[in-house]
C-alpha cells in the first residue's frame, strides 16, 4: 500500500523537557544523530556536526557540504559566546567585467555555475569541531555514513520539497541525477541510499578538510564546475578559511541577542529589535492588527538598511557601533507611521525562499551550538561532482551586479548571506544599553534559537524573539504561531500571512497599506522552519520546540 501526504497543521505538540541535553533539528533521524553522539561522549559542537551531516544525507533538498555554514556555540564555563564564517568566497576569476562580456549585467541566472561560491560548509564542520567538540571526526561521522549506505526513509515534507527541485534543477544540472533515483525524487517512505556521500564522508573522516579542499573531491568539483561553464579554481577551494568573528548584539527586553556579524544578515533581527523596544508590544493582541503593523514597519527599515550595508567587511566593513546604537534606532522608529505602511523600498526590500536547515543542540553541562547549513536556492546549483553524492551551493546569486553596491561581486568576496544562528544570554550586572559588542563575562545562556529560510530568518528572529520575552509562550507554542513574511520587491513589498491569522486583521492591515497574500498548505515553507531551546535557570530544564512546517522534532537525551 501507497500513502499519499497531504499537509495539514491541525495537530498538537508539547514542548520537550530535560535536564541532560536535548537536540532539535528539521529531521528526527538527524535528532538521532546528535543524541547518539551525546550518549557517546561528544558535547554541543560534537553533537550539532553528527546532526548536520544527518541532515545532508536525510534532506538534501536543503542543505550540504556542497554549501555553507554559520554557527554560535556558547561555553557554559567560560560564561562566552562565539561565532564562525564558515561561508565561501566567489572565484579569484570571477569578475563583473567578465560576467558584463558574457552578456550578465543585472544579475546572473540562479542556478548558473557563476553562481557557485566556495563551499564552506567542509571547514566550518572541523573547525567547529576543533576549538569546541571533544570526539574525532570519524567518530561524529558515523551516523550519516550509515544512513547513507544503509538508506532512510524519505520524510513527507522532504520528499515534496526533493521532486520539485528534483524538476528544477537535478534534472538539466550535471551529475545530478546522483541525487534522484533514475531521474526521479524519492516519493515519502521510499529508502533513499547515498552511497557516494558515504564516500565523501568517509574520506573527511580519514584525511580530514584537506581531503576536501586540496585532494581527490576538490579535483572532483574543479571539474564538474568547469564542464558546466563556471571558473571555481583548486587554488580557490585550497586557499579556503573559515573565520571566527566577535558576535554582535542588543538588549531586547532585559535579554542579549545575539547574532553572527556581516556578511551574515543576522544585524537585520538587531535593527528591527531595538526600533520594536521602543513601542509597549506586549501591551497589544500578538497577532493583532496594531501589534503586526509595527512588527512589519521595524523590518522594513531594518531590511532598508541591511540590504546596502551587509556585505564581507574585509572589503567593505559596516557602521555596527553606529547603526547598533539604540539613538539610531529612536531615530528610524520616528519613520514609523502608526496608520499607514510606509513601503520603503530605497536599498531593496527582501524575497523569500525556505532551502537551508537549523538545528540547535544543548548537552548536560550547559554548553549549546546554534547552528545552520544551506546549499540556498534547494539543491544550490544541483551541479553535483561526479560520484561524491552532494551539489553545489548557489550562494553567489546574492552578489550585486552594481560595482557602487557594497555588495559588488568582487574576487575571493563572500557574499550577502541569509544563513543565521543566534542565541541569547541573561543580561549582565555591567551589561550596557547600547553599542555593545564584547565582554568579559556574556551571561547564563536563556536561548539557542534560529529560523531558517533566506530573507524570513531575521524576520522569524523576531517573531519568535516577541513571542518568548514579550508574551512568554514556551517554545513549542512561540513556533507554531502563525507569522507573516515581508516578500519580494518585486510584489512591491508582499507581507504574506500564515493561515490562522483572522481575516479581520488580514483585512486591517491591507487597509493600512499593506498588499497582502495569505498562505496556506505547503506553501508555508515561505515562513521558515525554526527550532528553540530555552533554559529554565529556576528549575534547571530545558525547554525546547521544533517547527511544525518541517518533518522534524526536538528529543531529549
Amino acid at each position: 500500500m501507497t500513502l499519499e501526504h497531504q499537509i495539514e497543521f491541525i495537530s498538537h505538540r508539547s514542548p520537550v523537557i530535560s535536564t541532560n541535553g536535548i537536540v532539535a533539528t528539521s529531521q528526527p533521524l538527524a535528532v538521532a544523530a546528535g543524541l547518539q553522539i551525546l550518549a557517546n561522549g561528544g558535547n554541543a559542537a560534537d553533537a550539532a556536526v553528527a546532526a548536520a551531516a544527518a541532515l545532508n544525507v536525510t534532506e538534501p533538498t536543503s542543505t550540504g557540504i556542497g554549501g555553507d555554514c554559520f554557527a554560535m556555540y556558547y561555553d557554559a564555563g567560560a560564561r562566552k559566546v562565539t561565532a564562525l564564517n564558515g561561508s565561501g568566497r566567489a572565484p579569484a576569476r570571477l569578475t563583473i567585467e567578465r560576467l558584463e562580456s558574457e552578456g550578465f549585467r543585472q544579475e546572473l541566472p540562479p542556478f548558473h555555475p557563476y553562481t557557485i561560491t566556495v563551499p564552506g560548509a567542509c571547514a566550518g564542520w572541523f573547525d567547529l569541531a576543533e576549538r569546541h567538540g571533544r570526539l574525532s571526526m570519524e567518530d561524529t561521522l558515523q551516523p550519516a555514513i550509515r544512513l547513507a549506505e544503509e538508506g532512510f526513509p524519505v520524510a513527507p515534507i522532504t520528499a515534496y520539497f526533493w521532486d520539485s527541485s528534483a524538476q528544477r534543477q537535478l534534472r538539466d544540472a550535471p551529475g545530478g541525477v546522483e541525487l534522484t533515483i533514475e531521474g526521479r525524487s524519492p516519493r515519502a517512505g521510499e529508502i533513499f541510499r547515498n552511497l557516494g556521500l558515504a564516500r565523501t564522508f568517509k574520506r573527511i573522516a580519514e584525511f580530514g578538510k584537506d581531503e576536501f579542499y586540496q585532494g581527490e573531491i576538490a579535483q572532483a568539483i574543479v571539474n564538474a564546475v568547469d564542464g558546466a561553464g563556471g571558473c571555481l579554481s583548486l587554488e580557490d577551494l585550497s586557499e579556503h578559511r573559515s573565520t571566527w568573528e566577535q558576535p554582535i548584539s542588543t538588549l531586547y527586553r532585559g535579554k542579549r541577542i545575539w547574532e553572527c556579524p556581516p556578511n551574515g544578515q543576522g544585524l537585520t533581527a538587531l535593527l528591527a529589535l531595538n526600533i520594536l523596544e521602543g513601542f509597549e508590544t506586549s501591551s497589544m493582541q500578538p497577532l493583532s492588527t496594531e501589534r503586526l503593523h509595527l512588527e512589519i514597519e521595524s523590518l522594513r527599515l531594518a531590511f532598508a538598511d541591511t540590504r546596502w550595508y551587509v556585505t564581507d567587511p574585509v572589503y567593505s566593513p559596516a557602521p555596527l557601533d553606529f547603526l547598533l546604537s539604540k539613538a539610531y534606532a529612536a531615530e528610524r522608529r520616528k519613520l514609523i507611521d502608526r496608520n499607514r505602511a510606509v513601503l520603503n523600498q530605497q536599498h531593496g526590500t527582501p524575497y523569500t525562499s525556505s532551502d537551508t536547515v537549523y538545528l540547535s543542540v544543548v548537552d548536560a553541562e550547559g554548553n549549546a551550538c546554534s547552528f545552520i547549513n544551506s546549499n540556498y536556492m534547494g539543491f544550490g546549483t544541483g551541479i553535483v561532482p561526479a560520484g561524491w553524492g552532494f551539489s553545489l551551493q548557489n550562494r553567489g546569486h546574492n552578489f550585486s551586479l552594481d560595482r557602487a553596491h557594497p555588495n559588488a561581486l568582487a574576487p575571493g568576496k563572500r557574499p550577502y548571506h541569509t544563513i543565521i544562528p543566534a542565541m541569547a544570554t541573561c543580561s549582565v550586572g555591567n551589561d550596557v544599553n547600547d553599542g555593545y559588542r564584547s565582554s568579559s563575562d556574556d551571561g547564563e545562556l536563556y536561548a539557542s534559537f534560529g529560523v531558517m529560510g533566506g530573507f524570513m530568518q531575521p524576520q522569524g528572529h523576531l517573531q519568535v524573539i516577541t513571542a518568548l520575552l514579550d508574551d512568554g509562550l514556551d517554545p513549542q507554542t512561540a513556533l507554531d504561531r502563525p507569522r507573516y513574511c515581508i516578500k519580494d520587491s518585486a510584489s512591491g513589498g508582499e507581507v504574506a500571512l500564515e493561515e490562522g491569522i483572522s481575516l479581520r486583521t488580514v483585512e486591517q492591515l491591507a487597509a493600512l497599506g499593506h498588499p497582502v497574500d495569505m498562505v496556506s498548505g505547503y506553501a508555508r515553507a515561505i515562513f521558515g522552519r525554526g527550532q528553540i531551546i530555552v533554559k529554565d535557570a529556576d528549575r534547571g530544564v530545558y525547554w525546547a520546540g521544533s517547527d511544525p512546517r518541517a518533518d522534524g522534532c526536538a528529543m531529549s537525551v
